[in-house]
């Protein structure tokens, strides 16, 4: 067995110091409870440790066994019972618990200690032979699945079947001596699936039931939770035992999940759920469709006034809204979780904002509640509420957002179609936390059971995938893959949509809106902007893009791309002649055709970034990216020289396909492009020079504070930096002159290449400022193609923690961002003040905004969409430095 330093089993009522880390957010936050006097059944916690050097060895550590007895022991001296006595038995549950919220990920048991002999000891002590067998047939089929890896339909089949004998509608509706009935039949299921007989002994079934629960940490559907959500694999999970209370003992018994204010809304108000005469995994799997945990004022106002009680004494002592099970059993109220809540993107944002507004908290602690990637999903689309679509059906909305995605019906068929490039969205009866890997994949979920603390809701509000559940018009057949709803047929690949917002489901698309931030997040960014330090831009190549960006609050254009405005269907042919051009002369002619397009585009952004620098980058790419593919232009070559084809598009054609065969490179990221354009083609820069002052001097006309900045690309050298500044510069002299006005314009470059980060003491001499182009910086660094290693081995990488991330996604600090330190250094001590930013799509990334605040970078630039993100994420950082000092 694994050596051990230290206890690995504690009570509840001895271990509220210890925090979650050790006992897991559950074991945590029973402790707690413990500690301040609310009702929680006794029970101890078998400490992640403990799971640690489990995973390590495989083997439970020394002395666990001993730990966990002596722990049950003091457990059935509290409760006056012995675990699984024949004639008084002491019941326990035994669930899992991660240091951070994992929901339905990992594995509970319930009802341990139950056997053949006890259940009938239990129902004499209880005079409930229904609810003692009840509880039977639930730890067999838990047991089973969990422990020995039953699957649940097996257990399920066998329930549908007693069900239709009876003519039950619901499983509460079965009686006691069918129930025993099952029971057996359970049992034979499990000798049959798995060899053995179901285990007798209730220390047999807890030693099984706490190893199952360490092994769950590792199983396929928790993995896909941890990557999804950047959990690391090594944290383990808790286990917590607990003496058991009984939701299912008749119509004064029950159980609930609450909410101490809504989830979806943020509403300060009590929401939840709760499902009479059951247990607590009715509620979260969905089976049952539960009643509104404020229908308990009207049918039993005094519980409710406890649960209230309780709920708001929860949420001023952790300071935040609590997700709390509990369960009744006989009309008195049992805790038996609190956490923090999953919660939609608006949702988390107005709870920050009115908790600071309360007192709960301050604004700097509203401002550290919310992921910066819940803004990014307040700026999802919604279904436009003008539009008068029919409506298939309505279910709960669960999660808000608007989806629409070909239908599938199960987890595995949704991440093959999506792997493929489709839109898919997941139709199940309910789901399960073997479903993960579906959910990830959809673009939302509908269920036709199911509330709002189902599995479903729960995952998706947490994902920000939009869901409705519940939808009990909806009539699925899995078998058949296909979904009735009235006179409807909904077959598999049928286009569906759903508004998680409403709870709305229509048969095909439907039009879109697109979002509005204002109020609570307006307030909240206002409070991270008086926090951050890092200033935010925005990559934008159209006024469009510019008006949006500034709406959504950027403080310029970090990244304007002259190359995306070639690519206009109006603007392609007049590129295209250029490149094809022979002479300068030529080339020349099709620039002067560029020229006033160009200008038209830059001075709609000046205007739309009034007072605010545009930074532009001149032209970077490959001219080949102009130009039609090789292989479809040859083939359009050849089939027009079998026609006998010799009219001039023929020609043209002919002619496009000797240019790309001439343009054509081995590798043209590392090719012809960026500067060494410039270099070649000096007029093409030229060209783009005057169009940026052209359009600053006629917007400065009209009173328009135009701020341009000129970056040069791909620059590997000072003496490459120096010619293009020299062009730049004699272009603006002769501009200047020509308008009779004058404007001060920093010039800059990216710095995008390993050498340029060695050698950006010299770059800087000739540099106003740099900007980090980390999208290629990454592939230069890595000695990697992005497009190709994303498509061949980088996934692969990342699933088997080959590279924590993706770094194309987050910015790898140690290997490009130790050179983005030395350019910083080098630049700056060449050239002291010098301002530095980043352009990538990093730029967005809050894990990559916190290295550029710390590595001292001045601004970063983001699309547009994802300013708020950078403005909040930045704002974290400057606080996390803050939190650090201290």
């Amino acid at each position: 067995m694994a050596m051990r330093s230290t206890t690995l089993v504690y009570d509840f009522a001895d271990a509220a110091h210890l925090g979650r880390d050790l006992l897991g957010g559950k074991g945590a936050g029973l402790a707690e409870m413990t500690r301040i006097g609310l009702p929680v059944p006794p029970g101890f916690t078998v400490t992640t440790e403990a799971c640690r050097a489990y995973m390590a060895t495989g083997q439970v550590p020394e002395g666990l066994w001993q730990e966990v007895r002596a722990a049950l022991a003091r457990l059935e001296e509290r409760m006056h019972r012995r675990l699984g006595d024949a004639d008084d038995p002491l019941l326990v549950s035994v669930r899992s618990g991660a240091p951070v919220s994992m929901p339905g990920m990992m594995d509970t048991i319930l009802n341990l200690g139950l056997s053949a002999r006890s259940v009938e000891g239990l129902a004499r002590r209880t005079g409930d032979a229904r609810f003692a067998y009840d509880s039977y047939r639930r730890l067999i089929q838990m047991f089973g699945n969990v422990v020995l890896g039953i699957p649940l339909e097996r257990f399920e089949s066998e329930l549908a079947a007693v069900r239709q004998e009876a003519g039950a509608a619901a499983d509460d509706a079965i009686d006691a001596d069918r129930l025993r009935a099952l029971c057996e039949r359970y049992r034979v299921v499990v000798q049959r699936e798995s060899g053995r007989p179901f285990p007798e002994t209730p220390w047999e079934q807890l030693e099984l039931a706490v190893r199952a629960v360490f092994d769950s940490w590792n199983n396929p559907r928790a993995q896909v939770y941890r990557r999804l959500n950047g959990i690391p694999d090594d944290m383990g999970t808790a286990v917590n035992v607990q003496a058991m209370v009984f939701g299912n003992r008749g119509a004064d018994s029950g159980t609930g999940v609450l909410f101490t204010r809504d989830p979806n809304t943020g509403e300060a108000v009590l929401t939840g759920e709760y499902l009479a005469n059951a247990q607590g995994e009715d509620v979260v799997a969905g089976i049952r469709t539960p009643s509104p945990v404020a229908s308990l004022r009207r049918e039993a106002p005094e519980l409710y006034a406890r649960i209230e009680e309780v709920a708001r004494r929860l949420e001023s002592h952790f300071r935040d809204v609590q997700d709390i099970e509990f369960t009744v059993e006989g009309g008195t109220l049992y805790l038996l979780q609190t956490r923090a809540a999953k919660r939609s993107a608006r949702a988390a944002v107005r709870i920050a904002v009115e908790m600071a507004r309360e007192g709960l908290i301050d604004k700097e602690e509203a401002l550290k509640r919310v992921d910066p990637a819940d803004l990014e999903r307040l700026l999802h689309r919604g279904v436009d509420p003008t539009a008068r679509v029919p409506e298939l059906a309505r279910g709960l909305p669960a999660s808000p957002g608007a989806a629409t995605g070909r239908a599938v019906f199960d987890a595995d068929r949704a991440a093959e179609w999506a792997r493929r490039g489709e839109r898919v969205l997941l139709l199940r009866p309910e789901t399960t936390p073997e479903d993960i890997h579906g959910i990830v994949a959809a673009q939302g979920v509908l269920t036709a059971r199911g509330g709002m603390t189902c599995h479903a809701a729960i995952v998706a509000r947490g994902m920000g995938k939009p869901c409705v559940v519940g939808c009990d018009a909806l009539r699925i057949d899995l078998e058949g893959r296909r979904a009735e709803v009235g006179g409807s047929v909904v077959a598999e690949g049928d286009v569906v949509s759903i508004d998680g917002a409403t709870g709305r489901v229509f048969l095909g698309e439907v039009p879109l809106v697109e979002p509005e931030l204002g109020g609570d997040v307006d307030t909240l960014l206002a409070w991270a902007d008086e926090v951050r330090r890092l200033g935010v831009r925005a990559n934008a190549d159209t006024p469009e893009d510019a008006r949006r960006a500034r709406a959504f609050g950027a403080q310029g254009v970090g990244l304007c791309r002259t190359e995306h405005m070639f690519m206009a269907q109006d603007r392609l042919p007049v590129v295209q002649a250029m490149i094809l051009a022979e002479s300068e002369e030529e080339r020349r002619r099709a620039l002067d055709r560029l020229l006033p397009m160009q200008q038209s585009d830059f001075e709609g952004i000046f205007r739309a970034m009034d007072g605010l620098p545009v930074t532009i980058r001149l032209l970077d790419p490959p001219l080949h990216e102009f130009l039609p593919d090789v292989e479809s232009l040859a083939v359009a070559v050849a089939v027009a020289e079998q026609r006998g084809d010799e009219g001039e598009e023929a020609q043209r054609r002919r002619e496009l396909l000797r240019k790309a065969r001439a343009l054509a490179e081995k590798n043209p990221m590392l090719g012809f492009r960026g500067c060494r354009l410039g270099m070649l083609y000096p007029e093409i820069y030229e060209m783009q020079a005057r169009a940026i002052f052209r359009a600053a001097f006629a917007a400065a006309r009209d009173g328009v504070d135009c701020r341009p900045e000129v970056m040069i690309p791909l620059v590997g050298d000072v003496e490459e930096l120096r010619r293009m500044r020299d062009l730049v510069e004699r272009v603006y002299r002769e501009e200047s002159e020509r308008a009779g006005r004058s404007l001060a314009f920093p010039l800059g470059t990216m710095i995008e290449v390993p050498r340029a980060c060695l050698v950006a003491d010299e770059i800087a001499e000739a540099a106003d400022f740099f900007s980090f182009g980390t999208n290629d910086l990454t592939q230069t660094t890595f000695g990697l193609s992005r497009d190709d290693a994303e498509g061949k081995f980088l996934g692969f990488y990342v699933e088997r923690g080959v590279y924590a991330h993706n770094p194309f996604e987050v910015l790898d600090a140690k290997g490009v961002g130790g050179l983005m330190r030395i350019a910083l250094e080098r630049g700056r001590g060449r050239r002291p003040g010098l301002k530095a930013g980043i352009c990538g799509e990093h730029g967005g990334n809050p894990a990559s905004i916190a290295f550029c605040h710390a590595a001292g970078l001045d601004y970063v630039s983001a699309s547009p969409y994802r300013v708020p993100v950078a403005r909040l994420a930045a704002a974290q950082a400057a606080l996390a430095e803050r939190g650090g000092r201290k």
